[in-house]
């Protein structure tokens, strides 16, 4: 059975007019265990609002979408943040650091919506990625490349079966983005957790061997 099962899936939004516009219409899409696959596709078809459909942040208007053969479509907005907390993690664009916190504080805290903090897990995944010399350190004062790191040993602090990046190298140079996609591959693949990363970037879409077109199975797109 897949990791990750979607099948019918539909989401739209009103526009300030008011009229109801289709974002996401995806019939059937589907992610294997600790699989990696990437999705493709410009501005404006929808990637992110597909990749927070899995993750629980939207609830969807219908369809399916069932993680480890569990249904998240249907949970209420408090079982869907319990089963993100616990099964996904999830790489964002502009990091979402909390600035008032330390590193280790930002993967501790994101720990504590799961299982629970562990220090020495936290420790262990910001040495992981470099970044054993910053633990003290807040995301100012942190490069771009090293509060991607950071946010990499979040999405993984609570051993998440899933790991969804959303345009995770999009605010770094070309040779700090391949470095990140390589550590994110690599820390995915070292727990266990499958990896679905949405990019219009042609070089990091041709790291991947399965590679989809959100624009071909979208078809509000």
């Amino acid at each position: 059975m897949p990791l990750l099962e979607i099948s019918d899936l539909k989401k739209s939004f009103l526009s300030p007019e008011g009229l109801k516009h289709a974002v996401i219409d995806v019939p059937e899409f589907s992610l294997a265990e600790k699989a990696q696959a990437a999705l493709s596709g410009e501005s404006g078809l929808g990637k992110t609002t597909f990749l927070h459909l899995i993750a629980g942040i939207l609830k969807p208007d219908a369809g399916s979408i069932k993680l480890g053969g569990r249904e998240v479509s249907g949970l209420s907005e408090s079982e869907r943040d319990r089963l993100r907390a616990n099964s996904v993690g999830y790489i964002f664009q502009t990091f979402n650091l909390l600035p008032g916190f330390t590193c280790l504080e930002n993967v501790l805290l994101g720990m504590s919506f799961g299982p629970g903090a562990d220090r020495a897990l936290a420790v262990a995944l910001l040495k992981r990625v470099g970044l054993s010399d910053r633990l003290k350190h807040y995301p100012r004062q942190l490069s771009t490349g090293q509060q991607q790191r950071v946010a990499v040993a979040r999405a993984l602090a609570n051993r998440p079966r899933l790991v969804l990046a959303d345009e995770p190298t999009g605010n770094l140079d070309r040779a700090h983005a391949r470095e990140a996609l390589r550590l994110i591959r690599e820390t995915c693949r070292e727990s266990g957790a499958a990896l679905l990363l949405v990019s219009h970037d042609e070089e990091v879409l041709g790291a991947f061997e399965k590679v989809q077109d959100l624009g071909e199975i979208n078809t509000a797109s």
